[in-house]
Parts: C-alpha cells; sequence; structure tokens
C-alpha cells in the first residue's frame, strides 16, 4: 500500500539518519594522586567559641510597631526643637498691636465670616482689629483668630463671659493672648498650648468646651502609657508562655511515645503470660476429664441425687415464699379497706356535722326575722292606735260645730 502513496507522504516515513560515533570523554581531574584526609587538619580555621556572638532575639509585632512609634516621636521632637528655636512672636509680621488688649479665640466654625465674629464679640467692648487665621497654602480658616479691643476693660470682659460662647453651632474657647505676654510659652504646634482635646486616645481627651489645664490630666495621660506598657509586656509574656507549651507538648509526645513503647512490651509480655496460663489449663482440664470417666457411674448416680434433692428443697422454698407472699398482699389490702372505711366514715360524720351547723343556722335565721316581722307589726299598729287618738278630739270638735 505504501508504494502508492505520493512523494512527500513517503518522505515522513522514511528512516533518519545515523548517529555519529563520538568517543567517551576523559575525566579532567585524575584522583589517583589523591589521598583522603579526615577534618582535623582543618579545626584550626573554626572559630573560638568565646568568639561566638550573642544570639539575636527577634522582636515581636508590639516591639516593632512600639520602636516605630518611638522613632517616629524622636523625629518629631527633634522637627520641634528645630523650629521652636526659629520662632520669635514679637518679631511676627502677622502679630501686630497690643498684647494686653487681644483675646485669642478656638474652636470657631470654619463657616464662621469675620463680620459675625465681630458681631458676637463686640457686646464686651470696642474692636479695634481681628485677625482671622487662614492656611497659607490654600486660603481656608484654621478655626481660630486675635481679637483686639480698644481698652483692656473690653478684653477682661471677653475673657471672663465669652468663654464657653456658642456661636453657629460651636462653643468656642476665649483666652489671653500668651505668645507675647507668658514667658517660655510654646504654641500647640510646638507641644505646648492649653486644652485637653490632644491628650492622647480617644478615651482620654476632653470633649467639653472651656479653658482646662492639661496638667489636671496627666494622671490619665501616665494612665495610657501604663496601659501601653502592660500591654507589650503581655505580648512577650504570650509569647514566652507559647514557646513554653511547645516545650512542654513535644516532652510529653516524647513521654506518650516512651509510654507507649513500654505498654507495647506490656502488652507482649501480657499475651506470652496469657498463652501460657492457656496451655496450662487445658492440661489441668484433660487430666481432671480423665480421671472423671475413670470414676464411672457412681458418681453420676450420686450427683443425680444430689440434683433432686436441690430440686426438692427449691421446689419447697418457692412455695414458701409464694404462701409468704400472699399473706402479706392480704394483709395489706385488709389494711387499706380499713382506712377507705374510716375514712369514709369521717367525711360522712364531717358532711352530717356541716349540715345539722347550716340547718342550725338557717333556723336562728328564720327565727330572727320571723322576731322581726312581728316587732314591725307591733309598731305599725301602736302608730295607727296613736293617730286614731289625735284624731278622736277633731272629730268631736267638728261633729259640735256641725250641730
Amino acid at each position: 500500500m505504501t508504494q502508492f502513496l505520493p512523494a512527500n507522504l513517503l518522505a515522513l516515513f522514511a528512516p533518519r539518519d545515523p548517529l555519529p560515533y563520538l568517543p567517551p570523554p576523559q575525566p579532567k581531574h585524575s584522583n589517583e594522586n589523591c589521598s583522603l584526609t579526615g577534618v582535623g587538619s582543618y579545626t584550626h580555621i573554626f572559630e573560638d567559641p568565646t568568639d561566638t556572638p550573642v544570639p539575636i532575639k527577634c522582636p515581636s509585632r508590639l516591639e516593632r510597631k512600639e520602636a516605630k512609634r518611638v522613632e517616629r516621636e524622636e523625629e518629631q521632637r527633634q522637627l520641634i526643637e528645630q523650629e521652636l528655636r526659629n520662632w520669635d512672636p514679637h518679631n511676627d509680621a502677622n502679630a501686630s498691636g497690643d498684647a494686653f488688649k487681644t483675646v485669642f479665640v478656638s474652636r470657631i466654625n470654619y463657616d464662621t465670616r469675620e463680620d459675625k465674629l465681630q458681631r458676637e464679640f463686640e457686646e464686651f467692648g470696642y474692636i479695634r482689629k481681628i485677625h482671622m487665621v487662614r492656611d497659607v497654602r490654600t486660603g481656608k480658616p484654621r478655626g481660630y483668630a486675635f481679637i483686639e479691643y480698644e481698652t483692656e476693660k473690653g478684653m477682661r470682659a471677653a475673657y471672663k463671659y465669652g468663654d464657653g460662647k456658642k456661636i453657629d453651632g460651636r462653643r468656642v474657647v476665649v483666652d489671653i493672648e500668651r505668645g507675647r505676654t507668658v514667658k517660655n510659652w510654646k504654641p500647640r504646634r510646638f507641644g505646648g498650648g492649653l486644652g485637653g482635646s490632644r491628650i492622647g486616645a480617644p478615651e482620654f481627651n476632653i470633649t467639653h468646651s472651656g479653658r482646662v489645664d492639661p496638667r489636671q490630666y496627666q494622671e490619665k495621660v501616665d494612665r495610657a502609657k501604663r496601659a501601653r506598657d502592660r500591654a507589650l509586656n503581655n505580648d512577650n509574656e504570650k509569647e514566652e508562655r507559647s514557646r513554653s507549651r511547645e516545650r512542654s507538648r513535644d516532652r510529653s509526645e516524647r513521654r506518650r511515645s516512651t509510654e507507649r513503647e513500654r505498654s507495647y512490651k506490656d502488652d507482649d509480655r501480657r499475651d506470652d503470660r496469657r498463652r501460657r496460663d492457656d496451655r496450662d489449663r487445658d492440661r489441668d482440664d484433660d487430666r481432671d476429664r480423665k480421671r472423671d470417666r475413670d470414676r464411672g457411674d457412681r458418681d453420676d448416680d450420686r450427683r443425680r441425687g444430689d440434683r433432686d434433692d436441690r430440686k426438692r428443697e427449691r421446689r419447697d422454698d418457692d412455695r414458701d415464699r409464694d404462701r409468704k407472699r400472699d399473706r402479706r398482699d392480704r394483709d395489706d389490702r385488709r389494711d387499706r379497706d380499713r382506712d377507705r372505711d374510716r375514712d369514709r366514715s369521717d367525711r360522712d360524720r364531717d358532711r352530717d356535722r356541716d349540715r345539722d351547723r347550716y340547718a342550725e343556722k338557717e333556723g336562728d335565721r328564720e327565727k330572727d326575722d320571723l322576731k322581726e316581722k312581728r316587732d314591725d307589726e307591733d309598731k305599725s299598729k301602736d302608730v295607727d292606735d296613736g293617730k286614731m287618738k289625735l284624731e278622736e278630739p277633731h272629730i268631736a270638735e267638728e261633729t259640735a260645730v256641725a250641730s
């Protein structure tokens, strides 16, 4: 059939060319002149045990987090110190005017305008200037302003009565300008300032309005730090407990494996003892069976008689037990009947006594009713007689007049 295929298909079934012969490769290195030695000649190169470095403890997740926090705090502290050295409020171009007539107003609503702020605070005195602080890049208000009054009296009135004033839904905080009046004063951005809204975690910050001294809440800050340190120590203790649990688990696993091997040996020893006991028991049974077979029918007769005696004794015991049970049931039935009759007689007696008492009460009630009825009849009769006696003189007078 293949001879009828075309040439292009016959080429697919054609054999390949034979592989060329290549001589085997020669080894690059010969081991004929090499001698094998131990590691004793290289021990002088090993490291001295005294120079072994101390193993580095891998920090936990909380420790790494705490290290990053400390690093950030250190960077921020250095930046604040550098800016604090360059800060001079007396040479600030925006801080113009009399510092002793100026009040500081914070927590202002971002939508509050300067004219609204002037209307709210001009009730304390004439206002010379209002400076609302805005962001340098965006121009948006930052929520605080400086108000300069014409007199120091107006400043004192605003400081005393303006704190906690509600403007556009927010209660503002009013304080004196401390940058140019208080020595060594630091603003909030340099780690100073007053107020408790940025003490620490949300549960430690102050949410109510008004002036507050953060020194009053130093205890809360210390409590937050102690809680953070306690959490760090708890994490270390948890890791130590987990490692100790793993060690104890390994020890218990080794102990269980040892006990398992010991139990396997004990089982083998017990099986050998059981097989030996079974062989001894089978040998004893065969010996006893042979001895019983030699005794013959004598033992069978004696055994049969003993069996009949036991049956007879058992039958007598059953009859006595049944007789005692019947007697006990009869006594119980008699006692129940006696108690039932006694209860019935007591109920009948109580019912008769109640009926008699009720009849006596009804008789007494009928007697009282009859007596009351008679009394009423007597009273009515007396009244009628009295009326007749009163009417007789009138009748006599009328008769005399008529005649």
